[in-house]
Parts: structure tokens; C-alpha cells; sequence
């Protein structure tokens, strides 16, 4: 008896240690546009913001064939460097854990798309994982216990230095890049859906129960 209440209390602990969906964006089902702008973010209780240089670039782009295109954000017309990201009005991200990122996404060219993301105390960070090169798209799912960064300049969306143990207990926004300018369809990011797994936090500071 002793064994199975001790083998229930490590199930439990196990279990509260695996963070919520903190958010998913899947984009609106409306028309394509250039730039992506917040009328195409279908979470309400989600912002967009778009930085670097090649912002004006970044497309919610959709297609009507073939009939399962997804609706996305595309680079290829990014005139410089560029990153999107996702901000929770109400609450802090603690990624810290068993945090988890996914998403769904079509790379082309030598593009990389990497995680970006700012800190409660205005660090940003942009990640050594990266989702690289496919021939269709498909679905990635970042550890980001595993995941080293780099500090990131935003004026020109460029890594930097190592950041030597980032403190995750307070992520203010979400989001990706791939350090590069677009190439229209043969050098490009596509993202479709992007999920996070995280711990809320209250702006306040207040840790919110699950």
C-alpha cells in the first residue's frame, strides 16, 4: 500500500510539472495581405509585432490551390532582416522546465527559422535550435530546456553574444526569425501554426493556478 501511494504521489508531481498550453496561433482564415498586421491574429488575447528592417515584407500569405494551403506567415518578400512575434496581454510565459514550443512550418533556400524571444526585463534572445529545409510542410517540437541562446539585436535582427543562463521565468513575447532577408519562394520561412507550452504568469506577478 505504502509502494502504490508513493508511486501516486510521483505520478502527481510528475504530472504538475508539465506545463500547460500557454497559447497557440493558427492566423486568420482571411485574405492574404502584405504586412502582416493584428487583423490576422485569430487568438484574442494575442498581439503581433514585426521588427527589423524587412518588416514591411512579412505577408500573411494564402493560396487557393492547392486546397489544403494553410493560411501563413511568409518572408519572401522581406527586404531585410526581419522576426514576428506573439505577446499574451495579460500574462508572462515561464518557460522554464518541461516548456515546450511547436510549430508547423515549409522552409526554402538556406533558411533556418529559429526562436525568438523577449524577456520581462527587455533581453532578447534568439535560439541555436533551428527548423531548417523541408519538401513540405511539417511539424517541429522544441525542448527549450535544451535550447542555447544568443542575445539578439532587434534593430537589425542579428545574433550576438552567448546569453549565459537567461532567466525564462518571465518571457514577455514569443516568436521566430530566420535571420535573413526573403528570396521570394526559392529562399523563404513559412509558418503556419506556432503552440507554446508554459506556465502563466500575471503581469501583476502573480503566478496563475492551472
Amino acid at each position: 500500500m505504502r509502494l502504490f501511494l508513493l508511486g501516486c504521489t510521483a505520478a502527481v508531481l510528475w504530472a504538475q510539472d508539465r506545463p500547460p498550453v500557454f497559447f497557440r496561433e493558427d492566423w486568420k482564415e482571411i485574405p492574404a495581405a502584405t504586412p502582416l498586421t493584428q487583423e490576422h491574429v485569430a487568438n484574442p488575447d494575442l498581439t503581433v509585432q514585426i521588427y527589423g528592417p524587412g518588416r514591411s515584407g512579412v505577408k500573411k500569405s494564402h493560396h487557393d490551390k492547392p486546397a489544403d494551403d494553410p493560411y501563413y506567415v511568409w518572408s519572401g518578400t522581406a527586404p531585410g532582416t526581419w522576426a514576428v512575434t506573439l505577446r499574451h496581454r495579460t500574462h508572462y510565459a515561464d518557460l522554464r522546465g518541461k516548456a515546450k514550443l511547436r510549430w508547423r512550418t515549409y522552409q526554402a533556400g538556406f533558411r533556418q527559422l529559429r526562436i525568438v524571444l523577449k524577456l520581462a526585463d527587455g533581453t532578447w534572445l534568439v535560439s541555436d535550435a533551428a527548423d531548417g529545409t523541408s519538401s513540405d510542410w511539417r511539424i517541429r517540437e522544441f525542448n527549450l530546456a535544451d535550447v542555447r541562446w544568443r542575445v539578439l539585436d532587434l534593430e537589425t535582427v542579428t545574433e550576438k553574444k552567448w546569453a549565459l543562463n537567461p532567466d525564462l521565468s518571465r518571457v514577455d513575447e514569443i516568436g521566430f526569425t530566420d535571420l535573413m532577408p526573403g528570396g521570394l519562394s526559392d529562399a523563404c520561412s513559412r509558418l503556419d501554426w506556432i503552440e507554446v507550452d508554459g506556465r502563466p504568469i500575471a503581469r501583476s506577478g502573480t503566478r496563475t493556478e492551472e
